[in-house]
């Protein structure tokens, strides 16, 4: 028997927001390597941040932990929102967020602001 919805193969409509900072970072690398770490309450879909905290051994990473207005617009954004990588690439550091298919796909203007605060920290690192 053949099943009636099978899974598609090929390329998955998956999109994600890639926030580039141009820096030009020869030494240092670890310094710009950042994720959040979120504290939440309660389960499934009612699921709600409480803290905001930044995990990385560089001086971002303490940096966006002082940032305590950062952090409570963070703590206001969906589970998927509110976790942020930020990493270094070639010549530019990247602040991006977890992958989304297509009808979730979008950036907020509290979520652009977010980044743009992020990017602020990465100018002054």
């Amino acid at each position: 028997m053949q099943d009636p919805n099978p899974l598609p193969w090929g390329a998955l409509d998956r999109y994600q927001a890639h926030f580039i900072v141009r820096k030009q970072v020869d030494q240092g690398i670890i310094n710009y390597v950042a994720r959040t770490k979120l504290t939440t309450k309660g389960h499934f879909s009612s699921k709600k941040i409480i803290k905001v905290e930044w995990d990385g051994s560089g001086s971002l990473a303490r940096r966006l932990n002082e940032d305590t207005v950062l952090n409570e617009m963070i703590a206001k954004q969906s589970i998927s929102d509110a976790t942020i990588y930020v990493e270094p690439t070639d010549n530019a550091i990247r602040i991006r967020n977890k992958w989304k298919n297509h009808l979730e796909f979008g950036i907020t203007k509290e979520l652009f602001e977010i980044y743009d605060r992020i990017a602020g920290h990465i100018k002054k690192v």
